[in-house]
């Protein structure tokens, strides 16, 4: 399994995309404060085992003591084991590690607002609390073997449907809600722009994990990549259904057979197609 891999290919587009960008001004990485409400009491030095598949029970392999330390509402989305860094690069400091930690992995995750959760000599766990359960844990560590100085040992979080709202919107993570208004895990439904590798940075892709559409307006897509046409103003069939998914004022609504995907916008009705088969560059 390639851990680092945490979702599928639109939001992991995304979401690299939003690690590039730093913390503001004011952003301090480390913050001084009370940790989660239940702190992680278990070992931080965790063998991790790296398995040939993406479940969640893989990730968490993976992810060693920085699994376990996290309290995700779902399944752990990413997972990452020990990393390799050369002379010079490991950090002086722990906060100098968790820095490296960004440096190295591009993870999409919050840059700032960590706390110490549990520190060692040669580990720290470093935590991401939202209402005070822990998102994001990475562990770093000293001077372990191959990785002179400090830097990440393992690291995990949960999916960024659990991050603050000003995190997700502010990083352009489209994060779709149910009927209720509550946030829906990316692992049931998200969306977000194709790449601009592929010239497809007018195209949105929609994935519902079993299966993706595109919203192709200019037909940027490749012959034979879509099982219909695009269409930007269509009735809604009789036999579509409200799937309760909202993204801003965008509401999908789904046919039994799932060919097309029905976005009900404040303009009417498009039409997007369901793909052949899932796109490579995203």
């Amino acid at each position: 399994m390639n851990e680092r891999v945490g979702k599928r290919g639109v939001l992991l587009a995304v979401l690299v995309a939003a690690a590039a960008v730093a913390c503001g001004p004011g952003e301090d990485v480390v913050v001084e404060g009370i940790p989660a409400a239940t702190p992680y009491d278990g070992p931080l030095n965790i063998p991790t085992k790296e398995l040939d598949e993406y479940t969640p029970r893989a990730v968490r392999l993976a992810s060693g003591a920085a699994g376990r330390a996290l309290e995700c509402a779902g399944e752990i989305s990413v997972g990452n084991g020990p990393e390799a860094w050369g002379d010079g690069d490991g950090g002086d400091s722990p906060e100098d590690g968790l820095r490296l930690y960004f440096d190295l992995l591009d993870p999409g995750v919050p840059r700032s607002g960590y706390r110490v959760e549990r520190r060692e000599t040669d580990r720290v766990l470093y935590s991401y609390d939202v209402g005070g359960r822990t998102k994001v844990a990475v562990v770093v560590a000293k001077d372990q073997k191959g990785r002179p100085g400090w830097g990440p040992e393992t690291s995990a979080s949960c999916d960024p449907s659990e991050f603050p709202a000003s995190y997700t919107d502010s990083h352009g993570v489209e994060i779709w809600t149910d009927r209720d208004g509550d946030r829906v895990p990316t692992t049931e439904v998200s969306s977000g722009p194709g790449d601009d590798h592929c010239g497809w940075r007018k195209v949105h892709f929609l994935d519902l994990g079993d299966r993706m559409y595109a919203r192709d307006p200019e037909d940027l897509l490749e012959p034979g990549m879509l099982t219909a046409a695009y269409d930007g103003a269509t009735e809604m069939p009789a036999t579509a259904h409200d799937t309760g998914y909202r993204y801003q004022d965008w509401r999908l609504w789904l046919t039994d057979d799932k060919r097309t995907a029905y976005v009900r916008t404040p303009d009417g009705v498009e039409a997007w197609p369901l793909l052949k088969e899932r796109a490579a560059c995203m």
